[in-house]
């Protein structure tokens, strides 16, 4: 959620600060802006809207500032307004403030500074800092945003400019993400890396409490009580061309299409030579007794660990439960030493998920992270970490990471099987021989691109959709229903293929779209009988089948979708390509901006 970006250096400001609200657009938001040290004075430029307006404003006018922040607003207090757009400032238009969180005390914190007679101007808990810092300011801005982080409570990102210290800006952190870099001659601030690809060199992630300053010498970091921190920092490795479209008209397509790539890279990491599970450091210091798993994770990601549940079952002998994470502290859930907890999140700071990792630190449990970036938060509080290997994912609605997702977790659930000695090495080499397949497979499944852009002109005009499967592809059901959600704004359901007439079968009546998932297995008779059911109602079935020439189905079937055949981990992820490109086509079809849906945002950092 938001983005932050600052820079100083010896190059014009303006154009970096919009160029990296641009890269930073995948999170999500509603309103921009920036703030510029200009001939000694602060100005500042803001709108609702995207940064596309905002650069519109600023067309043609020539600011030679090379000091100034950045960012993008996702509303949290107060609605989407130029006024409530950030950067915030001071009474006396010489303090600006971005930032990324919630003030949760900016309610005592306003009445006090209104009393002091401090006059503000937006709805939004923000400007709260912007007045406090002012209030505290006495000649040294860094002290005085110290003292300010201070009384703050909450989760908060902040980047602060001062026209009374032009040369600099300060920065600080507890909860939501910030990262500093530099490069020759240069010093950066943002919210995440993409912003700083192809300018820093070299990058430094903050941890809590945490703040400090970039100048033109580059970056000091400092706790709270004013001690330097001295960590060693990290190269910058990804490539610039990473993060564009590639000749795609939407990220959303282009990451549909870089998942042979992204899950055959999380495959090869983890795999030798793609026959032999090799051993991951992740799991070298977990108890063998082990005797309870719980995931936790948020949306896509929680759709991803309730595959793993039903995939872990057959190779463990322990309980495994996934568990939102936003539910979890508020559940007694049963934790001891002995409890391992698996926690899930694309971005690693997703705050919900975080929350969740420190409720089970604090019980005991043992947390494996399992995330896309390394350096997170959620890395950092867990015990220890696997990663994906999706690379950036800039479209909202996650794509090639879910299916990392499911290719990580399910070789996981292997390793630990190996832990307890529950599964045999027949066992064990048989499914890696499957997913020495899959991506290949995936390729495979992408050829049915054709068929969905045709189908999803029909689906268009629904205004309820449901997707029913049985066993490991109902969770994969859930998510072709929150990818339709998410992106073309048409309701959608998912439900076990079973439960539909325990209720979803109400919403059936002539041409209600109906989308189910039917792979060839124990269920598979039972999935036909419901599909009896839904004809028996003139609902409009459309099967996702790894059996599309069988009779039955082609009888029962109004469209047919075909995967490849597959079992074990593979099914899952090959039975959800099609789904991504059907919410994709629909969306498209309806005009939606795919890759930045309305109120969502791709990190999201407050609870």
């Amino acid at each position: 959620m938001c983005g932050i970006v600052g820079y100083v250096g010896s190059e014009l400001a303006a154009p970096f600060l919009l160029e990296s609200l641009k890269r930073l657009e995948y999170r999500g938001y509603d309103s921009a802006g920036i703030a510029l040290i200009e001939d000694g004075k602060l100005v500042r430029f803001r709108r609702a809207g995207k940064v596309r307006d905002l650069e519109h404003d600023l067309h043609g006018a020539a600011y030679s500032a090379t000091v100034g922040i950045g960012h993008t607003r996702w509303a949290t207090h107060g609605v989407p307004t130029d006024r409530n757009a950030h950067p915030h400032l001071d009474c006396h238009g010489r303090i600006a403030v971005i930032h990324n969180g919630i003030i949760e005390n900016h309610a005592v914190l306003r009445e006090r500074l209104e009393n002091d007679g401090h006059v503000f101007s937006s709805e939004t808990d923000t400007e709260v800092l912007a007045h406090l810092v002012e209030s505290l300011y006495d000649g040294d801005l860094l002290d005085a945003v110290r003292k300010a982080i201070g009384q703050a409570q909450g989760a908060f990102a902040v980047a602060i400019l001062s026209q009374d210290a032009p040369d600099r800006i300060v920065f600080a952190k507890r909860g939501s993400p910030l990262v500093v870099g530099r490069s020759e001659g240069a010093a950066y601030v943002s919210s995440d890396v993409p912003a700083l690809l192809g300018k820093a060199s070299e990058v430094q992630f903050l941890l809590d409490d945490e703040l400090g300053e970039i100048t033109l010498d580059g970056y000091r970091i400092l706790t709270l009580d004013g001690r330097p921190v001295h960590r060693a920092p990290h190269r910058v490795s990804a490539d610039p061309v990473a993060i564009q479209k590639g000749g795609y008209k939407h990220f959303m397509l282009k990451e549909i299409h870089e998942q042979a790539r992204s899950v055959g890279e999380t495959l090869r990491e983890k795999l030798d030579q793609g026959t032999r599970l090799l051993g991951m450091p992740a799991l070298e210091q977990v108890d063998p007794d082990f005797d309870h798993i719980y995931f936790v994770a948020c949306g896509t990601a929680h759709h991803a660990a309730k595959v793993a549940e039903y995939l872990w079952e057959s190779v463990l002998p322990v309980p495994a439960h996934a568990i939102i994470a936003s539910e979890f502290r508020l559940r007694n859930a049963h934790i001891t030493p002995r409890t391992l907890v698996i926690a899930v999140s694309q971005s690693g700071e997703t705050i919900d998920t975080l929350m969740a990792v420190r409720s089970a630190r604090s019980r005991g449990a043992h947390v494996i992270a399992l995330v896309n970036a390394e350096q997170s938060a959620i890395e950092r509080e867990s015990n220890a970490a696997v990663y994906t290997r999706a690379g950036i994912e800039i479209g909202v609605a996650a794509t090639k990471t879910f299916t990392a997702q499911i290719a990580a977790l399910g070789l996981i659930g292997l390793a630990l099987s190996r832990v307890k000695g529950a599964a045999s090495e027949a066992e064990s080499s048989r499914e890696l021989r499957e997913l020495a397949l899959l991506p290949g497979r995936i390729v495979e499944a992408l050829r049915v691109e054709d068929k969905v852009r045709t189908l999803a002109e029909r689906l268009r005009h629904a205004s309820d959709v449901l997707f029913l499967a049985r066993g490991a592809l109902f969770p994969i059901a859930l998510e072709g229903a929150l990818k339709l959600k998410e992106i073309s704004y048409i309701h959608a359901e998912g439900y076990p293929a079973g439960e539909m007439k325990h209720g979803p079968i109400a919403l059936i009546d002539e041409g209600t779209p109906v989308i189910m998932l039917a792979s060839r297995g124990p269920a598979y008779d039972k999935l036909l009988s419901n599909m009896e059911e839904v004809k028996a109602r003139k609902g409009f079935v459309i099967a996702v089948s790894d059996a599309p020439e069988d009779p039955n189905l082609v009888r029962l079937a109004d469209e047919i979708l075909p995967v490849p055949t597959s079992s074990g981990i593979s099914s899952p992820i090959l039975f959800t390509i099609p789904l991504q490109l059907l919410a994709y086509y629909v969306a498209v079809s309806l005009g939606t901006d795919v890759d930045q849906p309305r109120n969502l945002a791709k990190t999201v950092t407050v609870e």
